[in-house]
Formats: C-alpha cells, structure tokens, sequence
C-alpha cells in the first residue's frame, strides 16, 4: 500500500507539472497574438511586456501572492493575512499519514498556480497595447500579480468566502479571465484610445494588426495550452475515476473551441458581410473562457453549445465596446471579461450543484474588487509617472521610444512612417 500511495503522489505530481508547463507555454501564445494583432512598430514592446509580465508574476506570487491565495488558515474568510516566501515539501511521512489527503508536492502545486497568474497578467498586456508606457505596465504588474489577483483567487480556491456561499469556477472563468480583464478595463479607462480609432461623430477606424498567420499561430498555442489549463485543474489522475474526468475535461474543452470558432465566424459574415479572421481566432478563445468555469459535468455537446454563446457574444460585444470608445486592440475584454461572465452562469446548465445567485455574485465581487483595486493603482502610477506614452512617440512606435529597436527593421519604411 505504501508503495501504491508512493506512486500515486508521483504521478500526480508529474501531471501537475506537465499541465503547468502547458499553461507556462499559453504565455508564447499571449506574445503571439498579441504581437500579431498590433502594428509593426509595437511589436518588441508588446514582446517585452510578456516575457517581463511573466517574470514579475513567478517572483511576486513566490515572494507573497502565493501564501495571500492560500493561506492555509486565514485570518478570515475575506483576509487571508500576509506571509512571505515558499515553505517546504511534504516529506514521505506526511504523505502517508494524510490518508490520502496529500497527492501531490506542494511546490508543484505553486508552480501550477504561478502560471495562472501570469496568465491573468497576460490578458491586461493586449487591451493597453500601443500607447502605454512599459514601465507603468510593469509597477502595475506587480501590485496585479502580488496582492490583487491572490486576495480574489483566496476568496474562491483558498477557501474564503465566496468558496463558502457556493460559486462554483473550475479552472477560472472568474478568478482568472474575469479579473485580468476587470483589470485590463481599469486601464484602458484611465488610459484612453489610440490617436485615430475613433472620429469626432462616433466613427470607428478599424487599426489593422501587421500580422495574422503570428495572430493564428498564437491562438493555437493557447487551444493547445488551455488543456492544461482545465485538465490540470482536475488536479488528480491516478485512478480511474479521475482519468475519465480529466479526458472528458480535455474533450469538452476542444469542442468549446470548435463551438466558438463557427459561431464567431458565422455571426461575422452575417453582420459584416465577410468572414473576420481575427473574430474567428477571438471566437476560439471566448469558447475556451465560456467552458474553463465548468468543463467537467457538461456532455460534449452542450460544451459545444456553451462555446458556440460564447463565440456569438464576443463578436457583439467587440463592437459594443468600440461604440462606446473603449479601445482595445486585441479584444482581451470582450474575450476574457464578457465571455468570462458568460461561462461563470453557464455552471448552472450542467452542474445540479451550481445556484444563479452564488454565481452571480462570485461574478459581482471579482469584477467589482477588481476593477476597483485596479483603478486605484492605475490612478496612482498616471499621477506619479504617467500612464500613457507623448503623441510624437505613439506615432513614431512605441518599440523606438520605449525600446530603442524595431521588431522587423528591414521591412518597415521610413522613421516615423506609421507602418
């Protein structure tokens, strides 16, 4: 039995760690979509802020964000108090005490939870892409991944308070997508549009990005990292209950995509007369957000269906937002924030223990805490540094103003083209 129980906690902790690694790696897929969604002159810029964002976030969540989400006893249910650094291991003898309880290491459990922090960190990269400055970003990242995102990922998986009135997020609807984008809407607010995206009489410009096969490339690398994502989120794989729970997470998990693809597609050639690449690929992840709340207890049709809703909505709710002058280049608050909220209720279709009103209001406290702890930091960076980057450097690039080199110098034309 010993020797059982030996195996199960390495095969569990060897599933751990592969799916973080696939979540690590959604982060080259962040980088490529949205490098490909932005112009030429943006894209080492937008490059740098996720593989820095990356790296903030595994040093903030190791420092103090990760004891602030999981406490082990908090202070209260909405506290969880504040510790620093990582503790040890389970030692052999604890695993065999627990009874079971302990299946896995502690640290791959922390490396499994970094990842989601960065990817929530990824999404507020693309919507203030383009004219903010790097290092405002960057201060912001830091108070995002330390206190902000661990003190609402506390009150759901460490077992605060929402946890206790019953909302249910599976792998994070809510506590990840839901909050990036709380905290990308935050900023692009205080921020503001891009010099000509929109006309004094409420026309939209449309600002092209300078490279859709990157774009796509990207989006496949996210579709193929949300399988850890969700399956991982399962957490356990070592019998055969828990085999067949993490495939049918995987399956449902696929055909949400599917489901957003030819529902976003669809619906763009139908109210624009032409199928928009760049919905289909924003169709793809909103069908991926709508079914990360609950991927385990859907059947793979309604998974389908739940992805296909989530597809039909972030193609609206991207032109919603452009109608209200709410500029966002990548479409990351319609994808991760709206489609959040959409697969946040959708728990009630297929879950007999999911209640609208808990769902509701997980929904409620994550994007109100958010958006307002967010807000609160973006005012004090613009007040103390500044938030957003001068005209001449906007129109120059902020790859030469913040970064002093091109992306792709041989192919752009001359300085200040606007290529």
């Amino acid at each position: 039995m010993e020797a059982i129980t030996q195996l199960s906690y390495a095969l569990d902790t060897f599933y751990f760690l592969v799916s973080g690694a696939l979540v690590m790696w959604m982060a080259a897929g962040f980088a490529m979509l949205e490098a490909g969604l932005v112009r030429s002159k943006n894209t080492a810029e937008i490059l740098l802020k996720n593989i820095a964002l990356f790296a903030i976030a595994c040093i903030m969540y190791m420092v103090v964000g990760y004891n602030i989400m999981y406490p082990g006893e908090g202070v209260s249910s909405v506290w969880p108090g504040i510790s620093f650094l990582l503790g040890g291991d389970n030692t052999v003898e604890e695993v065999l005490a627990s009874g079971g309880e302990t299946y896995y290491s502690s640290m791959s459990d922390f490396f499994f939870q970094v990842v989601f922090v960065a990817t929530a960190m990824s999404i507020v990269s693309g919507a203030v892409a383009e004219r903010m400055k790097l290092w405002a970003f960057l201060i912001f990242a830091i108070f995002m991944t330390g206190f902000i995102y661990p003190l609402q990922g506390y009150w759901k998986w460490g077992g605060g308070f929402l946890d206790g009135l019953g909302f249910l997020d599976f792998a994070g609807s809510g506590v990840v997508h839901l909050c990036g984008a709380a905290a990308a809407l935050a900023g692009v607010l205080l921020l503001g549009a891009r010099k000509g995206k929109y006309g004094p009489n409420g026309e939209v410009h449309p600002i092209p990005g300078a490279n859709l096969p990157l774009a796509t490339l990207g989006t496949f690398i996210l579709w193929l990292g949300w399988f850890g994502f969700n399956g991982g989120s399962e957490l356990k794989i070592s019998d055969i209950g828990e085999a067949n729970a993490v495939a049918l997470v995987f399956v449902n998990t696929n055909m949400a995509a599917a489901g957003g693809v030819v529902a976003a597609a669809i619906t763009a050639r139908i109210l624009f007369g032409k199928t928009d690449l760049t919905m289909a690929l924003n169709g793809a992840l909103a069908g991926l957000v709508a079914i990360t709340a609950e991927p385990l207890t859907p059947t793979p049709l309604l998974a389908t269906l739940i992805g296909a809703i989530g597809g039909v909505l972030v193609v609206f709710s991207i032109i919603s937002l452009d109608k209200l002058r709410i500029d966002d280049p990548v479409g990351a608050i319609s994808v991760h924030g709206v489609v959040g909220m959409w697969g946040l209720i959708a728990v009630v279709l297929s879950n007999p223990d999911a209640t609208l009103g808990a769902q509701l209001t997980g929904l409620g406290v994550i994007l109100g805490w958010t958006l307002v702890a967010s807000l609160v930091v973006w005012m004090v960076i613009k007040v103390v540094m500044g938030l957003r980057v001068s005209e001449e450097e906007e129109y120059e690039g902020v790859d030469l103003a913040e970064c002093g080199l091109e992306a792709y110098p041989e192919f752009t034309g001359a300085k200040g083209s606007g290529i």
